[in-house]
């Protein structure tokens, strides 16, 4: 009975995983955000050149820091040529993925600590843990992805004829 729950704890910590991208990915898409004329609107604003590469070998947390602070000039630069509705359609957007993101990462740290109970508790190798977390995350990702791609021919979103895609 103890491997029972020890595999119902791996998998059931995986499904916590592909929920919470799944749901993040629907979320996502079904959000009211108007892409189109928030890009017009920042086209204009020009992208920050990357620091020169010597920053990386000199001082690495110089690189970051430069990194950094002209992402944060570019992006208020942006900001400040959208509307008030678009700022926040933009900012809730933001909101929704971090969250989603968040409960993604959590459930992952999760499931490696369950995957790691059935590999310890088998007395596999260390090098079977990182296959079998790097496989189910894979799982997780393909999942989402081949359902979303289904849910946009179920729905129409693509450019097939009626009835196609309902295989």
């Amino acid at each position: 009975m103890n491997q029972v729950i020890a595999w119902a704890g791996f998998f059931g910590a995986w499904l916590l995983v592909a929920g919470p991208l799944y749901q993040g990915a629907i979320e996502l898409r079904e959000a009211d955000v108007d892409r189109d004329a928030i890009e017009a609107s920042t086209a204009g604003v020009p992208r920050p050149e990357p620091p020169s590469a010597w920053w990386w070998w000199l001082l690495p947390p110089a690189m970051y820091l430069i990194r950094r602070r002209r992402r944060s000039a570019f992006r208020r630069a942006a900001l400040a040529r959208l509307t008030q509705a678009q700022r926040e359609q933009f900012s809730s957007f933001i909101n929704k993925a971090s969250g989603w993101f968040t409960v993604a990462v959590g459930a992952t740290l999760l499931a490696a600590e369950q995957t790691w109970e059935v590999v310890d508790r088998y007395h596999w190798p260390v090098s079977l843990f990182w296959l079998l977390a790097i496989v189910m995350l894979g799982v997780s990702v393909l999942n989402t992805s081949l359902r979303m791609i289904r849910d946009e021919r179920v729905t129409g979103s693509g450019s097939q004829q009626p009835g196609e895609g309902l295989a």
